[in-house]
């Protein structure tokens, strides 16, 4: 698609502060969840925290990458598993284990930066990337239909009026985006959120009349004991008061290095196919330029920045790439203000109460556009693909029935991701069953 605003173009300055807000909300209900997942009493790990880490860690990102990539970094799940195991270590063990991820990162970085990134591509043609971000795209339907159901509310698992809330978001986006003006088009996901959360809002309030709990979908109790201006439960705070106090050896290193590191080894397949991805968006090849070197490098210290803040290791997020492909807006200048609209709005109790208030439903509903763009943007790097041909037919098979099948791989205390795994086989595959003649190759 032909971009509204490119990379390096400025929107004006009234309208990109609605746009940033926009990509903010796409990458918020993720990033919120993340230490709520790894620490429900908010001992170790706070939503504001992590927030101002995600805001943090995409600035250093942008400008490593020399303002050049436009995507936004945001709360890993990958490390999901590693954060629950290091929580035991206190701030400090939390924050060491960040430190060892993003060290994986910058190590790859220096070693791509010193033989370049040409056996990159050869080693991902797009009969290799196409199907793998598509199946990024759709590893991610599963949590999009568990949010439109919101199966949690509901004794039986399933609640109807949830569900038509969910495609009212959905259809408010679709409209917003294919039938409004250009300034409309280029905010959907604003005006699907906020559209379908007034309606939610209704039907909350009737729900509270009638005491009528089906039709209760707003969380007002995210209102609960708000206040205005809040300092977040920053990881370096509790790091510095702390100490190392909940350490009782060098072998507690050696076990947080263990369940960090590895992690970052599969994660950073992701990282090249969300780049590959979003360079086919805009139209370069970030690979190249600003090198993956330096995405990388974005990417690791990045997530250890976040991590100082908020406990999080950060990723570049699906959400921001989706936002991209939609609005047309791939803009360096509204991720930055995103980001900065992270670091101060962590400071902010109604704003972080209310995005905790909007139901998953409408979370849901809008991330269908979302999940949607990234899976058809694995397929559209397919259109050169000539799948007549049974060696590329093989390849595309392999990575797309283990990637939805949900192979995974688990090597003691690691585990192999089903992307990872697919990315893996699918590789393999090419390079062993899909050489070409000089004369196909130059055909």
């Amino acid at each position: 698609m032909k971009l509204v605003y490119d990379v390096q173009d400025r929107p004006p300055i009234k309208q990109n502060l609605i746009y940033a807000l926009q990509q903010l909300l796409a990458i918020m209900a993720a990033t919120l969840l993340v230490p709520v997942l790894v620490d429900a009493s908010g001992a170790y790990m706070s939503q504001p925290a992590a927030l101002c880490g995600a805001g943090f860690g995409t600035l250093f990102y942008l400008f490593v990458t020399k303002k050049k990539s436009p995507v936004f970094l945001g709360s890993s799940f990958a490390f999901i598993s590693p954060l629950c195991g290091a929580v035991a270590f206190g701030y400090l063990g939390i924050f060491l284990g960040a430190v060892f991820a993003g060290l994986v990162y910058v190590i790859m970085a220096l070693i791509i930066k010193k033989t370049g990134s040409a056996w990159v591509n050869k080693l991902l043609p797009p009969v290799v990337i196409g199907p793998t971000v598509a199946l990024i795209g759709l590893s991610l339907c599963g949590s999009a239909v568990n949010n439109i159901a919101n199966i949690a509310v509901s004794p039986d698992n399933y609640n109807l009026v949830h569900i038509l809330v969910a495609i009212l978001a959905f259809f408010i986006t679709v409209y917003a985006s294919t039938k409004g003006g250009k300034n409309v088009r280029l905010i959907p996901f604003v005006i699907g959120i906020l559209g379908a959360y007034l309606v939610a809002l209704v039907l909350t309030f009737i729900g509270n009349w009638t005491n009528c709990d089906y039709i209760k979908i707003v969380n007002l109790a995210a209102f609960d004991g708000m206040k205005l201006f809040q300092v977040p439960n920053f990881t370096f705070v509790g790091m510095f008061k702390e100490g190392a106090s909940k350490f009782t050896g060098f072998a507690d290193v050696v076990s947080i290095f263990v369940l960090f590191a590895p992690v970052a080894f599969v994660v950073l397949a992701e990282h090249i196919a969300d780049h590959k991805n979003l360079g086919s968006i805009i139209e370069r090849d970030l690979i190249t330029e600003p090198g993956l070197h330096r995405t990388l490098l974005g990417d690791g210290v990045g997530s250890m920045i976040g991590s100082f803040f908020g406990g999080c290791p950060n990723t570049t997020y699906g959400e921001s790439v989706g936002c991209v492909a939609i609005t047309g807006n791939a803009s360096i200048s509204t991720i930055a203000i995103a980001a900065v609209y992270c670091i101060i709005l962590s400071f902010f109790g109604p704003f972080t109460a209310f995005v905790n208030s909007i139901p998953s439903c409408i979370t849901g509903g809008v991330c269908i556009a979302l999940y949607g763009f990234i899976a058809v943007s694995g397929l559209k790097m397919l259109q050169p693909v000539n799948l007549n041909d049974n060696r590329n037919l093989f390849v595309v098979a392999a990575i797309l029935v283990t990637g939805i099948g949900g192979l995974t791989l688990n090597l003691g205390p690691v585990t192999i991701s089903s992307i990872a795994t697919a990315l893996i086989l699918g590789i393999v595959v090419n390079v062993l069953f899909n050489k070409r003649t000089a004369e196909e190759k130059a055909e």
